[in-house]
């Protein structure tokens, strides 16, 4: 045996890593006492530098080290002559590219690094651009490097085209890139800027037509990657709609004004003000949301003095004024009517497509007519189908709603983990379609039954609907947004899976409502109607509930305006 190497056993490798690690435990305890001790002590010295590089050179995510050092450097800044402080800054950066390399992703060690650039008088941009570049071709997805880079371009002016130019680079040597392509999308703004489109806003058509015949390349080349797929969405994305007042009603029964937005907002916080004016004369109210909670909403409404309503003037004008939207609406209720109000069309093709632009139709059908070529490569590639059906929607909704809908029944089968947003994807686009008709038609009655419904949408611009038809769909719930419905008088919700009302709560003009055949449980689901006043006729037959001891008695109780309950 003399000579030979011993082979340690199994055992003896384990003791040994183990001993070996309650000795490093040991060391890096006792360094972070050390550094802890001193701060406490305020002697904030090079030692300090020295104990955490020891700490943060193994792990760089110790977040309270990293402020040990800045507070030593900041300390040293006053001490130190310019040639020391800039050795020292030489060390500090030579140090942080050590500790990327342990973690090329650690906040710490990145905004370390910011912080440190920052308070130099002349830093070597270039230098850092290199860095970052280096680090992008160990790893093009590293999100902390990207967002440093783009510190690093803002800092010395880098131009966007430049920085275009490296994004080519990165994906021509890789499509799957997606920090590359969200950069471009953040780029070409910048390069292109359209008057009133925001930070989404589209493109010039010629700019339009290179990015699309770029990012085709990336998707028939791998047309399972998601990154261009994100990107083409966005190509074909528009500037972010205005803000727009949408409808204004005034109601004498309810002696109430209400208000339809474009996006929710909050009124009464120092942003969103609204200024109501009567026959040009200001008038101060109290607004609020139609459940009551105070919390951004599309709708909003104030009650109205009775003397504004019940005078024998032949009209009143109403006008609101929303002034951070640097928007306004006025209507006019006459002295023979209940109700006068005013309202933007849902007809507008700029409503229901924020998810693509209306770029020229030429540009969009010629991106339709690719995409069903590789889909017909590709046929399960669920990028495609859903690219496809967006694709549609911004070319003419109605037009293709038989074939969006064959298209979502593939998709669902393609992509059967997504089922259920697929079927809210597909509710909302259907709800959109009923919106249009029903507004083309002139009329305030909605049909929305035998549409295998999941979820309601837009229920902001049903404002003056009186009837609504919700039958035989899988609607679990008639959520809160229903109390949009401020003139809505039947209800029709039968043969759905309805467990929870809380969205009839608070409709003034309700006064018939249909839920039979749903999964209405316990006698207290029904506590929500209590709110509506003018509710006359109730239908629950093939609820569970009817079934309770005494639910007729309960309903009488709850309900004393109802005229007539079927269970």
């Amino acid at each position: 045996m003399h000579g030979r190497l011993k082979v340690k056993t199994s055992e003896e490798q384990a003791e040994a890593k183990r001993l070996e690690r309650e000795q490093k435990l040991k060391l890096y305890q006792s360094a972070t006492r050390a550094v802890f001790q001193k701060r406490q002590a305020g002697e904030l010295d090079e030692s300090v530098l020295e104990l955490t590089s020891q700490i943060l050179g193994a792990n760089p995510d110790f977040a309270t080290l990293w402020n040990c050092r800045r507070e030593v450097l900041q300390q040293l800044e006053a001490q130190k002559s310019p040639e020391e402080l800039a050795t020292l800054v030489k060390a500090e950066l030579g140090f942080l590219e050590s500790c990327l390399r342990v973690n090329p992703k650690s906040y710490g060690t990145w905004h370390h690094r910011c912080w440190l650039l920052g308070r130099l008088p002349e830093p070597n941009w270039a230098r850092e651009l290199e860095l970052c570049a280096r680090f992008l071709e160990v790893d093009e997805r590293n999100f902390h490097c990207w967002d440093y880079r783009r510190f690093v371009a803002a800092q010395a002016a880098v131009p966007p085209a430049e920085e275009l130019a490296f994004t080519d680079s990165l994906i021509t040597r890789n499509f799957s890139n997606y920090s590359s392509w969200h950069y471009r999308s953040c780029l070409l703004p910048q390069l292109h800027p359209q008057p009133d489109s925001g930070p989404r806003g589209r493109l010039p058509e010629d700019v339009l037509l290179k990015e699309l015949e770029l990012v085709q390349n990336a998707f028939f080349t791998d047309p399972n990657d998601q990154s261009a797929w994100f990107y083409h969405r966005w190509l074909l994305g528009r500037a972010d709609p205005q803000d727009a007042l949408h409808c204004l009603h005034v109601s004498r029964d309810e002696a109430c004004l209400t208000v339809s937005f474009s996006r929710p907002l909050l009124v009464g916080s120092r942003t969103e003000t609204l200024l109501l004016m009567v026959d040009e004369s200001p008038l101060i109210v109290e607004w609020r949301t139609p459940d009551g909670r105070h919390q951004p909403s599309h709708i909003w409404l104030c009650d109205l003095p009775t003397s504004f309503l019940n005078d024998q003037l032949p009209q009143h004008t109403f006008r609101v004024i929303w002034t951070a939207g640097n928007a306004q609406k006025e209507c006019v209720i006459f002295k023979d009517c209940q109700e006068g109000w005013c309202r933007d069309s849902a007809t507008d093709e700029q409503l229901f497509r924020c998810e693509l632009s209306l770029e020229k139709s030429t540009v969009l059908q010629s991106e339709l007519k690719s995409c069903k070529e590789l889909q017909e490569l590709e046929p399960e590639n669920k990028w495609c189908l859903l690219t496809i059906i967006l694709l549609m929607r911004a070319l003419d909704p109605l037009l293709y709603e038989k074939e969006t809908l064959q298209y979502f029944e593939t998709l669902k089968a393609v992509d059967p983990m997504r089922a259920a947003y697929l079927d809210d994807l597909r509710s909302k686009f259907l709800l959109e379609n009923s919106v249009l008709r029903m507004e083309y038609a002139e009329v305030r009655v909605l049909h929305l039954a035998h549409k295998d419904l999941t979820v309601l949408c837009h229920l902001e611009q049903l404002l003056l609907v009186t009837h609504l038809d919700l039958s035989h769909n899988h609607l679990r719930a008639l959520p809160p947004a229903l109390a949009a419905l401020r003139c809505l008088e039947v209800l029709q919700a039968s043969d759905n899976v309805i467990e929870s009302l809380d969205g009839v709560t608070n409709l003034p003009r309700l006064q018939e409502l249909s839920l039979s055949n749903n999964c209405l449980q316990q006698p207290a689901a029904l506590q929500p109607l209590a709110s509506c006043p003018r509710l006359l006729h109730l239908n629950l037959q093939g609820n569970p509930l009817c079934q309770a001891v005494g639910i007729l008695e309960h309903l009488a109780q709850l309900l004393p305006s109802v005229s007539s309950i079927l269970t």
